[in-house]
């Protein structure tokens, strides 16, 4: 089976499943028409005997090599991310979450474009809950670099999930940054800022696990605090004009503190740029 020189990196922590995490691996390098040429996997902080098993296993298996960072405690997502660009042996890197599953020409037809000199490039994804062969709304990415840019004033443009890049470009923006649940729209941010090379698939490339509770995380007044402060960041770099930040602020203020079902609905309408997967693949036909 062919793979690249690029780097899959899976965080993990302990509220994660085996049978997820088993199924994220397997996805996203086996499961692959193009697998990655090595896997990191950065433990953050204790976690079960169930998940180091399957990472034994994993290991074991031999289909790519594997690479573990481990942290004694838990640290969080940005710093488990830094670590592993930290460690990658390769300059292209695959974000891929503990719970999610990648479709087996992901990488196929995310790499060539990686190759063709872009600094990042994302993807569609479609939401499940508990089955990922029960898929419900995908969510489309904007596509074109101007596109992308106009959208970022506003929303992440990329499904963070999705995420392929070039480790030296992340670094020159100064890698990740804690930005509450927003580190990778901050980062998305600072990369096309810089002049990076962006580029999205619109098609569907990764299988986003949502369950329940996921818009009830959204909400609320810390949400709401981390929103503003992104929208200043953005102000203070030139990103936006200082009426693009007073929309936002008000307009995503009011939004973290709707109910999650309200939440959901208006996402999903005007953020994702979602349709239930049945309802897209009819109007396709069209």
């Amino acid at each position: 089976m062919a793979s690249a020189d690029f780097t899959l990196l899976l965080p993990v922590y302990a509220g994660d499943t085996p049978d997820a995490l088993r199924l994220a691996l397997e996805s996203s390098t086996v499961g692959q028409s193009l697998m990655p040429a090595e896997v990191l996997v950065v433990i953050d902080g204790p976690i079960s005997a169930a998940l180091e098993a399957v990472i034994d296993e994993f290991e074991a298996g031999g289909a790519v090599p594997l690479t573990r960072v481990r942290f004694a405690e838990n640290r969080g997502l940005t710093e488990g991310l830094n670590a592993g660009l930290e460690r990658a042996r390769y300059d292209v890197v695959a974000r891929m979450d503990a719970d999610d599953v990648s479709v087996p020409d992901r990488f196929a037809k995310q790499w060539p474009l990686l190759e063709a000199g872009y600094d990042l490039v994302g993807a569609g994804m479609v939401e499940f809950d508990d089955d990922p062969e029960a898929c419900g709304v995908t969510r489309i990415p904007p596509v074109g670099e101007a596109n992308i840019r106009s959208h970022a004033r506003t929303h992440n443009p990329f499904n963070h999930p999705t995420m392929m890049y070039r480790v030296s470009r992340v670094r020159e923006v100064g890698g990740y940054e804690p930005f509450g649940k927003m580190e990778d729209y901050w980062l998305g941010i600072r990369m096309i800022a810089s002049g990076a090379r962006v580029e999205n698939i619109a098609e569907p490339l990764v299988k986003y696990r949502v369950g329940s509770g996921a818009f009830a995380r959204r909400g609320g007044w810390r949400e709401a605090q981390t929103e503003i402060r992104l929208q200043k960041a953005m102000l203070g770099m030139g990103f936006i004009g200082r009426g693009e930040y007073l929309r936002n602020v008000v307009m995503k203020s009011v939004y973290r503190m709707l109910p999650a079902s309200v939440k959901q609905v208006l996402f999903r309408r005007f953020v994702a740029g979602g349709l239930p997967s049945d309802q897209k693949s009819k109007d396709t036909q069209k």
